[in-house]
């Protein structure tokens, strides 16, 4: 069994029951970070994120690990017509124990997550140790709402 972590966040609709339907459908989950409100980072003008990192003690492969991510984005309705545009729910594979993958469609460790305040403080509270020489370079607002 690996740890592995994934990065979730929705900012259309009903950002919360995204978020929530997808934690219920997630195997092997271990922990979840609390909820924060994010301004979005990148990609054209839209509405501030709800974001989450979960953790994972999984024996799914990297390739699972992203089947699973982009079955929990369909089962959401999540369309992909504009480039990091608004979405009903994104899910990031962010950290997988032991792996490093370098191929088209994934990355592992996810090659923006230190740059993401929006991954790294959720993160932060499940594995503090990823916050080691880990520098805020976001200049994006990112407030905790609640516990999960």
């Amino acid at each position: 069994m690996a740890q592995v972590f994934l990065g979730l966040g929705s900012n259309l609709g009903n950002r919360l029951e995204y978020l929530q339907e997808a934690v219920s459908a997630i195997p092997d989950l271990v922990a979840v970070s609390g909820l924060y409100e994010t301004e979005p980072v990148g990609g054209p003008e839209q509405g501030v994120f709800l974001n989450i990192v979960v953790e994972l003690s999984t024996d799914l492969s990297p390739r699972s690990l992203l089947n699973l991510a982009h079955e929990l984005e369909v089962n959401a309705d999540r369309s992909r017509e504009i480039h990091w545009g608004p979405r009903t729910l994104d899910v990031d594979v962010l950290w997988i124990e032991g792996e490093a993958v370098n191929e088209p469609d994934l990355v592992v460790p996810h090659p923006r997550m230190r740059d993401r305040a929006f991954v790294m403080i959720p993160l932060g509270e499940l594995a503090p140790e990823f916050l080691n020489d880990w520098n805020d370079i976001d200049k994006g607002q990112i407030i905790r709402l609640s516990d999960w």
